[in-house]
């Protein structure tokens, strides 16, 4: 093969993996809300069971169930037989996956899964099969066509088989309102569960870089500051350090839309009182809280006299980029 055929070949595996991804699509039917909906309802944890690459996939169900506020482990068909069928309850729902649905390992657990009351999903390509014949729900990923040039080794399979979990897993997540927040509290390793575990006061800015003008100065003056400081918004003060509101880039604009002529205009004509605030010995994660709550940027930070200290902006948060591929 010359490097237009290696090329051509690995765009051509590509292209069935997609292809197979865009057929999924018709499989996602009354089947799928069936089993999330079931799965919402769940008074135990979700047992996620296959064989070979199969388990490989079922592993990272699980992994991804169990991050997001779903209670999830994986098991081992081959040990299950040999005493880890325990760790299943009556109010268990199990995911069995296996793309041809006549996986031995599998189908031999079945009968104990359903003595012991569990549910069960199976994700498979068959609808017809062993597995989705004896289960409460089967989901279908459709035929496959594997990417390999014999058409035998599991590739589309796996692929389908793990986004179709990634469907259940995050359309489950929304249905329970699962938050990022939530999601950082799983994760207190990865970069963003590290900061948003922190107290406020560990991330807040204080001194020079708070934005802040006097009451009785004129409009120009806080554009003047929320550009230099471009935090996107500015504290206004009285003379003697009390705050008295906030402009927001938000404010300025819809008051610019009501008054296009600011030459004469004051800070108190445009700003908001009492500004949204915290204490700086909250959690992060509430403070982000606050900030969704109200669709806001920023908290303020007071001294007990009224005075400012700081602030936390939503960058402070989550800082400057998103940090998804650290998590």
């Amino acid at each position: 093969m010359d490097n237009k055929q290696i090329i051509k070949q690995a765009k051509n595996i590509v292209d069935i993996e997609i292809r197979n991804l865009e057929n999924l699509k018709d499989y996602i039917n009354h089947s799928f809300i069936s089993a999330v909906k079931m799965m919402y309802n769940c008074a135990g944890k979700i047992v996620v069971t296959g064989m070979g690459k199969s388990g490989i996939i079922g592993k990272k169900i699980s992994t991804t169930f169990a991050s997001t506020g779903t209670p999830s482990i994986f098991l081992h068909p081959g040990e299950a037989i040999h005493g880890d069928l325990g760790m299943v309850c009556s109010n268990d729902i199990v995911i069995a996956v296996s793309n041809s649905g006549e996986t031995p390992e599998i189908l031999r657990i079945l009968p104990s899964l359903k003595k012991i009351g569990a549910k069960i999903i199976s994700l498979t390509s068959e609808n017809k099969s062993s597995l989705a014949l004896q289960s409460d729900i089967a989901l279908s990923t459709g035929p496959i066509q594997e990417a390999d040039p014999f058409g035998i080794i599991p590739s589309s399979s796996a692929t389908t088989a793990l986004v179709l979990g990634d469907a259940i897993a995050f359309t489950l997540l929304t249905l329970k309102g699962f938050q990022k927040e939530d999601y950082a509290f799983y994760h207190p390793g990865g970069n963003l569960g590290k900061r948003l575990l922190l107290r406020v006061k560990d991330v807040m800015q204080t001194g020079s870089s708070i934005p802040r003008v006097y009451e009785d100065v004129f409009l120009a003056e806080a554009i003047k500051e929320i550009n230099k400081k471009n935090m996107g918004f500015t504290l206004i003060e009285d003379k003697n350090g009390k705050i008295k509101g906030i402009i927001t880039d938000g404010d300025l604009r819809r008051f610019l839309a009501r008054t296009p002529d600011v030459s004469c205009k004051k800070v108190v004509d445009c700003m908001v009182s009492n500004p949204k605030e915290i204490e700086e010995d909250k959690l992060a994660v509430q403070a982000l809280a606050i900030m969704e709550k109200y669709e806001i940027t920023c908290l303020i930070i007071k001294e007990k006299n009224g005075k400012i200290k700081g602030f936390v902006h939503l960058h402070d948060l989550l800082g400057k980029k998103e940090f998804s591929s650290e998590l």
